[in-house]
């Protein structure tokens, strides 16, 4: 198939292949293509050093130790292929050893889906696992995940975004390793959050999260109306209730704050509960569930604006 690039990044790459560098797309920009979707990012790794990059594109910006440079104003990314150590941090690497193979290059990445390269003439990786529409991570799961912890909730993230599945042995290593959540920081949880409610299957990401034992780490308030019954007008508990609004919230396309006004609107009820049967009652449950929920915001590091409407 024929794979239709965006002219400005089009150029960059073409650029670096007449200066004589390997120069690839890679990550979701391939994946994208080939799932027939207009990639956002157009990432693109090369054999050129950092250095050998700024010369060739005047206008960019270069400061971090990973190796990439943003040329402007397109900001493209361009990266060397590099190989890293160890993740002290849970996060990033303690070191980056630049290579000249993109084999190499595409080994450290997270998930198969992105672990793919085209120059436009050839497609560079694994494809099976896109095929089969499955979340997999590159070669050993648990190394990929104690590497950088924020790929527990991305594979979550990806699976949703996609509607793919995630691979047994991911899924397995996921709820092995779901205590290093808590090494990330607070505001990159809440990006991938965030993309997960907006996304087209939120109810099956939270219901992942909670399956994962991940959801401790976001909103463990929720979990707190697993098996909380309610009346005679609710037909679900409280936990389900309010995951089945958030699929109501999506189905009619509602923004990020309603998504999250549905998802919550009930998280008062496990603290407010009296008796029980069909005649349970839960006084007050907004006033203490609007409570619940500005902890949960603040906690998340969301703007004052989303958490306030």
């Amino acid at each position: 198939m024929k794979l239709e690039f965006q002219p400005q990044a089009e150029k960059i790459l073409e650029k670096l292949h007449k200066a004589g560098f390997k120069a690839f797309f890679v990550g979701g920009a391939p994946r994208d293509l080939l799932l027939g979707k207009t990639p956002k990012d157009w990432d693109i790794a090369t054999s050129a050093k950092p250095e050998e990059i700024q010369k060739l594109f005047s206008k960019h910006f270069y400061d971090n130790r990973f190796g990439t440079v943003t040329v402007l104003p397109s900001k493209v990314e361009v990266t060397t292929f590099r190989k890293e150590s160890k993740y002290t941090d849970k996060r990033h690497p303690d070191d980056v050893t630049f290579t000249d193979s993109l084999e190499e290059d595409l080994k450290r990445r997270d998930f198969t889906v992105n672990a793919l390269a085209t120059d436009g003439n050839e497609i560079v990786g694994d494809q099976s696992d896109l095929e089969k529409r499955l979340i997999k991570a590159v070669g050993e799961p648990d190394k990929r995940f104690q590497e950088d912890a924020l790929r527990l909730i991305r594979a979550i993230r990806f699976a949703v975004q996609l509607d793919f599945e995630i691979e047994e042995k991911t899924e397995e290593s996921i709820l092995k390793n779901h205590k290093l959540l808590e090494f990330v920081a607070k505001e990159r949880i809440k990006d991938e959050f965030v993309k997960i409610i907006n996304s087209d299957s939120p109810q099956k990401g939270v219901e992942w999260l909670k399956k994962l034992k991940l959801l401790q780490f976001v909103a463990p308030e929720l979990e707190s109306g697993v098996g909380v019954s309610q009346n005679k007008h609710h037909t679900f508990e409280v936990f389900e209730h309010s995951v089945k609004s958030l699929e109501a919230a999506k189905d009619h396309k509602f923004g990020l704050s309603v998504r999250l006004a549905a998802l919550f609107h009930d998280i008062g009820k496990p603290k407010t509960k009296e008796g029980e049967g069909k005649d349970s009652t839960f006084h007050n449950h907004d006033i203490v569930g609007a409570r619940i929920t500005r902890k949960i915001m603040e906690r998340l590091r969301f703007d004052r604006e989303t958490s306030k409407k």
